[in-house]
């Protein structure tokens, strides 16, 4: 939980770029944080929003390690080439965003390193923010395995057809069926993408098929509202927010 450590514990951390093997064998670039100390610890795997492979997942990441996660960020862009965040993000744009596929692959061997590592105890979760937490959702219909994920405003997982492109060709929601591990969900009510009703539409799909869920909806914030860097920043909801997903990942990661 937030805040909650004693004074006089040792503490330290690894944080690194390390490569692992992704979608269609690809060799891809990830960050990687870990605390120090034989563990073992659970395992996370955060998944950037579309602002690209940036600053910000790397502090994200660093604080679950300090939480006593193994966090890796796998660098979902890299296949578009490399330079600053923005500029790689604006390529990913242009080109409507990563093929999901590449994106299950990618997070499918994140996966596999960190069951591999000896401080491991087995357990992994996933995150994502933005059109990562789209692919968050999404990861956790089509890959088995995972132990727990969250959805922080996924912008549509409830998408109409004509949004579909050949690179994200269903729509996530039409992958309920198949959800693999409880689901949490984080939501502004003043957020378009999702809208308070997509929220509702994916909360009654989850439902149907009798999936393990928690939905937290925030008055007074809306997209990206813990971008502490940005406008969107509402302090309050955003700790209350991160409470719940320390909550969440400790009774499905570390019990």
């Amino acid at each position: 939980m937030w805040n909650q450590f004693r004074t006089d514990e040792y503490e330290g951390m690894l944080a690194e770029t390390v490569s692992v093997t992704g979608y269609n064998g690809d060799l891809i670039h990830t960050y990687f944080s870990r605390p120090l100390g034989k563990g073992p610890f659970p395992g996370i795997i955060l998944v950037a929003h579309l602002p690209g492979w940036d600053e910000f997942y790397r502090e994200t990441s660093r604080r679950f390690a300090q939480h006593g996660y193994l966090a890796i960020c796998p660098d979902i862009y890299c296949r578009l080439g490399h330079g600053l965040p923005e500029e790689i993000a604006a390529l990913a744009r242009s080109a409507g965003g990563v093929s999901d596929a590449s994106v299950v692959g990618d997070c499918r061997g994140a996966m596999k390193y960190l069951r591999t590592l000896p401080y491991c105890n087995g357990k992994v979760g996933i995150i994502g923010t933005c059109s990562g937490g789209r692919h968050s959702f999404l990861v956790a219909c089509r890959l088995a395995g995972l132990d727990a994920a969250v959805d922080c405003w996924g912008g549509r997982v409830v998408a109409p057809k004509e949004e579909l492109t050949a690179a994200q060709p269903i729509a996530p929601i039409d992958y309920t069926k198949d959800l693999s591990c409880p689901l949490l969900g984080i939501f502004g009510n003043d957020d378009q993408s999702p809208s308070p009703e997509q929220v509702n539409r994916l909360e009654e799909e989850i439902k149907r098929h009798g999936k393990s869920y928690r939905f937290y909806r925030y008055d007074g914030a809306g997209h990206g509202f813990w971008y502490y860097h940005t406008d969107r920043y509402r302090p309050q909801q955003a700790m209350d927010a991160w409470q719940k997903v320390f909550q969440f990942f400790g009774e499905h990661l570390k019990r």
